[in-house]
């Protein structure tokens, strides 16, 4: 575990030398690669094939999680591309998730007292200075209070913000010739940039944290932490232990379909109910933030990254799940206002419809003699959702009030597929519209009908 705290490895000059020092070793590794290829017979083509990726995907992992910041989180989002990306990969830029290098006990331990005034060990009655998790700006630390509570220590790296400014950047650098054409606005750079140094501030992740403890108080199989003020700054966040296994772990205990798919239907209706509801979104599924148990109930944790949700965004979804788009140019027209706004070129955006239609005809299927369930194990969705992407990118569609919701999105169903979970989504759509409208009641508003 090395120290993640040299001021040359922060600056924007460091991060993007390591950058294309990595991009010119896989270069070569892929050339010496193709070279020996001349020369192998055709069994052993596959065997080499495969060792090329290996090597090439740890070494990523092994850079990007050196880095931290920006460029870990894309790893972690790459991790989630089951159906893009070779198994090697995966299987390694995994390990960004919950196991990415961590700070040498030492600094962390400077890094707690340079922010809380004191070390550790004279705060807590018990201190695990190894960490059991380390993300991409800070890590998890095992504690238990001079109470006697079991508490989840969180030290932010050092110097991680500008470890952020800089990477963002070498993105701007790294896509000046997509911004010129379009392809990657800089509205896009910029919604990132605002979200991953928004995660850097530990007092609003804090904040965040009881906001959602008192939004889905009704969701008794949902466990959220709560925060140790005393012991919580900017950059130090102190909560309350929660129990449960990354997903990973928990599919190694072999769970009956019955409690996969009790979860995933949980999963399916959290997600809605926060962009009916909650006017907001915990924007991070990535698999280490939920923690899974065996009676079908799980942990949710890490809420540095949410999404403001508005009122728009939580008519779209009601859109989309009864197709709106194919009740009339009006209404159609409705759709693009709300997801690309009013400039878009709209013959390129009337041809994404039907895309967005075929996602939503897979993930709100019309109902058959089994009802309307969807088996989240297969990788039609996914295969969709990529190649829908993918053209929005192509269209200059990208819009970057949907890049944080994207990102749960992804994770939302990566999540379900790694579950393998059958879901009824008609029906827990039908229920978190019921919970809608008996909140809506009880705060005297009317929710909001559809639209049709």
């Amino acid at each position: 575990m090395g120290l993640v705290n040299n001021s040359d490895s922060q600056g924007l000059f460091g991060r993007g030398f390591r950058l294309g020092k990595l991009g010119l070793s896989l270069t070569g590794s892929y050339l010496g690669y193709q070279a020996q290829n001349l020369f192998l017979a055709g069994e052993h083509k596959e065997e080499r094939r495969h060792d090329f990726q290996h090597k090439a995907s740890r070494r990523v992992r092994q850079e990007l999680g050196s880095l931290k910041g920006p460029f870990m989180k894309i790893g972690q989002i790459l991790s989630m591309q089951t159906q893009a990306l070779p198994d090697d990969a995966i299987a390694e830029l995994a390990a960004l998730q919950m196991q990415a290098p961590g700070m040498h006990p030492t600094l962390a331990r400077a890094q707690f007292k340079n922010s809380c005034g004191k070390y550790p060990e004279d705060v807590f009655q018990e201190f695990e200075p190894e960490p059991f998790a380390a993300a991409s700006l800070g890590q998890v630390h095992r504690a238990v209070t001079k109470r006697g509570e079991k508490v989840a220590v969180k030290i932010q790296y050092p110097a991680i913000r500008t470890a952020i400014e800089n990477d963002i950047k070498l993105l701007r650098s790294a896509t000046l010739p997509g911004r010129l054409t379009g392809h990657t606005p800089v509205s896009i750079i910029e919604e990132m940039q605002r979200g991953f140094l928004e995660e850097t501030d530990y007092i609003q992740e804090g904040k965040n944290i009881g906001y959602f403890r008192d939004r889905l108080a009704g969701f008794p199989h949902v466990a959220l932490p709560s925060v140790h003020w005393d012991l919580t700054t900017d950059r130090v966040l102190t909560m309350s232990f929660v129990e449960g296994d990354i997903v990973a772990r928990f599919l190694a205990s072999k769970p009956s379909q019955t409690i996969r798919d009790l979860i995933g239907q949980r999963l399916f209706e959290l997600y809605h109910f926060q962009l009916q509801c909650c006017q907001a979104l915990h924007a991070d599924h990535h698999p280490g933030n939920y923690l899974f148990r065996a009676d079908g109930s799980f942990g949710l944790v890490d809420f540095g990254c949410v999404k403001r949700v508005s009122a728009d965004i939580s008519e779209l979804g009601r859109c989309c799940v009864h197709h709106s788009w194919r009740q009339g140019v009006e209404q159609a027209q409705r759709v693009i206002d709300i997801i690309w706004g009013p400039h878009v070129h709209r013959a390129n955006a009337r041809r994404m419809l039907s895309g967005l239609d075929e996602l939503m005809n897979l993930v709100f299927p019309a109902a058959d003699a089994n009802g309307t369930f969807v088996d989240f194990g297969q990788p039609l969705l996914l295969d969709t959702l990529f190649r829908i992407w993918r053209k929005a990118l192509r269209d200059k569609l990208t819009n970057p009030e949907f890049a944080f919701i994207t990102r749960a999105e992804l994770g939302l169903y990566n999540l379900l597929h790694h579950l393998g979970a059958k879901v009824n989504t008609r029906e827990v759509w039908n229920h978190v519209i019921e919970l809608a409208r008996t909140r809506a009641t009880e705060n005297g508003r009317k929710y909001p009908q559809h639209p049709l």
